[in-house]
């Protein structure tokens, strides 16, 4: 794991507030050099094993939520039933953080991790580093969304198996909505009008640290993700069409940022500009705000015994924006399983991860942690749809789900990602209008992808 701390350690110096990079840290990886003390990454652990002939196999779980205990649970019931060990590995909350550094780390053909926890547009970018696990499945992949399956198949190569499925959605207060008699919005205008409304009148009756909305305002791939809903959901296409060609400066896509924009200081905090996920869950969680866009994760959250705002909340489609070509719209989101081409047991490593995708673990994160299944099979079971009974209102949702331009931008994508979010952060932060911004970035891309040749 010397490869991994030392990778680990770098990244956080790269990220922490007011830090600059260290001088002797320049070459990242093991052999960074320097006399001082470096940052221990977050404590691994390792479950099971203790069967002869048993090996280890070490895993990248998430950190956000219930990730880190379900995938805790699911390598401990591996690990009984085939006699291995697992040394589970977190890394950064941040995905773009969390790509910097695996990239760092593959790049370097280190075998710390076997199993690596894939966001949905990673296989584009990292696909070259992962085993087919086609020649492991025994066609296990027939079961999942076929669109994933799409997704995660590189030059031919499943890179990736899909362990759950995700998309944007809105959470609002239902008591808060019954108590100043307002609906459930279906427009973004609708949204904005209910949020500012609720918010003044329970600032005004004491509710100082009421909001309005919460989202992922941060300058991180999280916000690419809420920026091309809003932008798909005015009719403003998808960034870069599934030809490559680059499409985001249209008038559309420049409304729906501009209104975005309109947001900050009136309905969401100022504050919101550096959100991830669990800062917005943290805000509406407490209380503190009528309506937040996240990912279906934060539902069971909500719902804890000790949420403060639990039988009080409640989850549909995001809205859409107005016009001709307007649409609710959601992104595409979920994390996959791959098995690293440099792992020394790669038929355990494969093990492992079909065993966390298959229908068995994929139905016990569903019911325990609200994870929802790659595999469709599981929207009809009785026990899933008990525990999530907002499963069959949201499958077309996840099902429809808008793909970020990962496909057709490949190994780009990231680069991609940057320019654009970068760009509606400068319009969300007062820098810039949206016109003068997607037009700059316009430019960006289209010299990026040297005129759609990507």
């Amino acid at each position: 794991m010397k490869a991994f701390t030392a990778l680990f350690a770098s990244m956080m110096l790269l990220a922490a507030p007011g830090c600059k990079k260290a001088e002797d840290n320049k070459g990242g990886g093991a052999g960074a050099s320097g006399g001082e003390a470096k940052p221990e990454a977050k404590p691994t652990e390792t479950v099971g094993g203790g069967a002869a002939g048993a090996v280890e196999i070490a895993i990248s779980c998430g950190s956000v939520g219930k990730d880190y205990e379900t995938c805790k649970a699911g390598t401990e019931a591996w690990t009984k039933k085939t006699g291995n060990k697992v040394k589970l590995v977190t890394g950064p909350t941040s995905s773009t953080e969390a790509l910097a550094l695996y990239q760092q780390l593959l790049a370097a053909g280190a075998a710390d991790i076997d199993v690596f926890n894939l966001d949905v547009v990673w296989p584009g970018v990292l696909g070259n580093f992962f085993l087919d696990l086609k020649e492991y499945s025994n066609g296990a992949e027939k079961d999942h969304f076929p669109a994933i399956i799409a997704n995660n198949t590189i030059d031919g190569k499943l890179v990736a198996m899909p362990w759950f499925t995700d998309a944007g959605v809105l959470y609002y207060r239902k008591d808060l909505l019954e108590k100043y008699q307002e609906k459930v919005p279906t427009t973004w205008a609708e949204m904005a009008a209910s949020a500012k409304k609720i918010q003044d009148a329970e600032r005004k009756a004491g509710k100082k640290e009421m909001w309005g909305f919460v989202f992922q305002g941060k300058a991180y791939e999280g916000l690419t993700c809420d920026a091309l809903e809003w932008v798909d959901s005015f009719g403003g296409g998808s960034i870069i069409d599934k030809d490559g060609k680059v499409t985001i400066d249209n008038p559309d896509a420049a409304k729906a940022i501009d209104t975005a924009a309109s947001w900050i200081g009136t309905i969401s905090p100022k504050g919101v500009l550096s959100y991830e996920e669990e800062e917005a869950r943290g805000v509406f969680q407490s209380g503190n705000a009528v309506f937040m866009r996240n990912w279906p994760y934060a539902y069971d959250l909500a719902q804890d015994e000790k949420s403060p705002i639990k039988d009080k909340v409640g989850i549909t489609v995001l809205p859409k924006g107005d016009g001709a070509n307007a649409k609710p719209s959601a992104t595409l989101g979920g994390w996959n399983l791959g098995v690293s081409k440099f792992s020394k047991h790669p038929k355990e490593a494969a093990d492992l991860a079909l065993y966390l995708t298959g229908p068995e673990e994929q139905k016990r994160r569903a019911v325990e942690g609200g994870f929802h299944p790659t595999i469709e099979s599981l929207y009809q079971d009785k026990d899933v749809l008990e525990k999530n009974p907002s499963f069959t209102e949201l499958f077309d949702t996840f099902k429809n789900a808008v793909p970020r331009p990962a496909s057709p931008t490949k190994g780009k994508y990231n680069q991609v990602s940057n320019q654009f979010w970068s760009a509606v952060h400068a319009v969300l932060s007062g820098q810039k209008k949206a016109k003068d911004s997607l037009a700059d970035l316009k430019s960006q891309l289209e010299q990026l992808s040297r005129g759609g040749k990507w």
